[in-house]
């Protein structure tokens, strides 16, 4: 009989016997609930109830004096706290993390002058529970670690209510996520939208910010530049964000993360020519970017007197180290963002990840002379020869004269995985350099008939995917990959091979011995292959 299953019975057993416990975990059961004898533990200091599936807690447990911490994390069922939780006088920690189905706080939680830990305060959308409101997080200023709102979009009085939550008090916070709402009927309720993220200033100290789903005035808060401790940001849409403020001179920036803010236009009021001879630094830190489904924003600044010219997409000429780089970003992902000019990226060398954009900053970062700087003194080097991981699909200008050129650069390489590049033909590329090569991946590309023949130069490849390679011509007929054949027998350190959505490929039981002599192969997988009808008997 599992722990789920137990009679209260039982479990008043259990407790009866246990009375001097100090530290209970309860957490991974699937319990749907909580003995209520549970309050009999008189000494409990740590209660660990997370990832179960119960909808509310006894109320007898808000007679757990002397608990500490109470964890609750990832109980996705769980609606609400005790009402009486201001009881437990000496809670410092109440973990809540992923309660996604808590829908408001316990009046009195704010008398909790001890807590250090709450990992999310909801805000009660419609008022309907006699709930905690902001204010009531105004003295908790011992708090630590990560605080999540959530339903901001909701709260009345809103200008009022912001202040009162006290953010800038909270100077032992290290990351702060401001999560609005998805409903789309509340924008009546907000008259002093441009005043919201404004009045929400945390302390300087903060290391994290999050802000999700605003969707009041297109202003971003004054406050931001004073944050010169933070390393993360993250901002998430939708919103009315049109340009953001300039996180460039943040000193201690090492990620940026902007996903679907669809009206947003530009990242930067200066042109990038505004800024030579500008002894301001330019991102000095900054390791991680990441642009997502921006679809307005076609160029970094609001201005783009600068590299050259917008009319020309042919146009990559590129001056030395005077064009605007970022110093030591390592990985850069855009998806579904147009953009044509942004500061270029020859410093990668983790990855580099581009759908559904230009490639137009990759031919200028390809032209860049670096010189980089070391003991022996200075050596000149390819820009992006240190790059790990090139993911590219559907990139507008990408062709197999670009893609050859990329590669020659990618020296260090191991994971390519290119998708939807329909003009590229693979068989008149030259990898040989690519000896590194550990993982690639080819998707939709209908140009592709066999494996090229360059994939027996990879002698390091453990891991090939091919993908979706199909289409159907102008008469009607299928095209796409037809065989693995005779390339395959020559990348004898496979260990995963995955084929999928291939309808041309032929793979009858004797096509089948090419994989036989692949001592080193570990996995295998067939999708959609319909040419392929039997698996012969020795592949067991």
């Amino acid at each position: 009989m599992g722990p789920q299953n137990l009679s209260d019975e039982i479990w008043d057993l259990i407790i009866a016997n246990c009375r001097c416990l100090r530290v209970l975990g309860l957490d991974y059961l699937n319990l749907k609930t909580i003995p209520r004898s549970i309050y009999k533990l008189k000494h409990l200091r740590y209660l660990d109830l997370s990832r179960n599936n119960f909808k509310i807690l006894p109320k007898s447990i808000c007679r757990l004096q002397n608990l500490q911490s109470l964890k609750l994390d990832l109980c996705l069922e769980l609606e609400e706290l005790p009402k009486k939780i201001e009881k437990l006088v000496n809670l410092t920690h109440i973990g809540c993390e992923g309660c996604i189905s808590l829908t408001h706080m316990p009046r009195g939680i704010g008398n909790l002058s001890s807590l250090e830990t709450l990992s999310m305060f909801v805000v009660d959308k419609y008022g309907f529970h006699g709930s905690a409101d902001l204010s009531e997080l105004s003295a908790l200023n011992n708090l630590r670690g990560e605080l999540t709102i959530t339903n901001l979009g909701f709260v009345k009085n809103s200008k009022e209510m912001f202040r009162a939550a006290n953010l800038k008090e909270k100077k032992h916070l290290r990351s702060l996520v401001l999560v609005w709402n998805d409903d789309d009927d509340d924008d009546d309720d907000d008259d002093d939208d441009d005043k919201l993220l404004e009045d929400l200033r945390p302390h300087p100290n903060l290391k994290e910010l999050r802000i999700d789903g605003w969707k009041g005035d297109a202003k971003f808060p004054s406050w931001l530049s004073l944050l010169t401790n933070l390393v993360n940001i993250e901002i998430w849409g939708p919103s009315k964000f049109k340009y953001l403020p300039s996180f460039a001179q943040l000193p201690c920036l090492q990620q940026l993360d902007i996903f679907y803010l669809t009206e947003l236009e530009y990242m930067d009021d200066n042109g990038p020519n505004g800024r030579q001879g500008n002894t301001e630094p330019f991102f000095p830190l900054l390791k991680v970017l990441k642009i997502w489904r921006c679809p307005n924003m076609k160029s970094w600044w609001r201005t783009t007197e600068a590299i050259g010219d917008d009319s020309n997409e042919d146009d990559t000429t590129v001056i030395g180290t005077s064009t605007m780089a970022f110093p030591c970003l390592s990985s850069l992902e855009i998806e579904d963002c147009p953009l044509t000019s942004m500061p270029l990226y020859p410093s990668l060398d983790n990855e580099l990840k581009l759908v559904k954009t230009s490639s137009r900053t990759l031919k200028q970062t390809l032209k860049m002379d670096i010189t980089s700087i070391t003991p022996s003194g200075s050596i000149s080097s390819l820009p992006l020869s240190k790059l790990k991981s090139f993911h590219v699909d559907y990139i507008e200008g990408l062709d197999t004269h670009m893609l050859d050129k990329s590669l020659q650069h990618f020296t260090g390489l191991k994971k390519l995985t290119i998708g939807d590049c329909k003009e590229v033909d693979f068989e008149g590329m030259q990898w040989e350099l690519l000896k590194n090569l550990s993982h690639l991946e080819i998707n939709n590309n209908p140009q592709l008939v066999s494996l090229p023949f360059w994939l027996q130069h990879l002698v390091q490849l453990k891991g090939l995917t091919v993908g979706d390679c199909k289409e159907v011509d102008l008469e009607g007929m299928q095209c796409g990959l037809r065989s693995l054949f005779p390339v395959f027998q020559h990348l004898t350190s496979l260990e995963e091979l995955q084929v999928s959505h291939c309808e041309e490929l032929e793979l009858s039981a004797a096509g089948f011995q090419i994989f036989q002599d692949h001592t080193s192969l570990r996995y295998l997988r067939l999708e959609k292959i319909p040419k392929c009808r039997h698996l012969p008997e020795w592949l067991q």
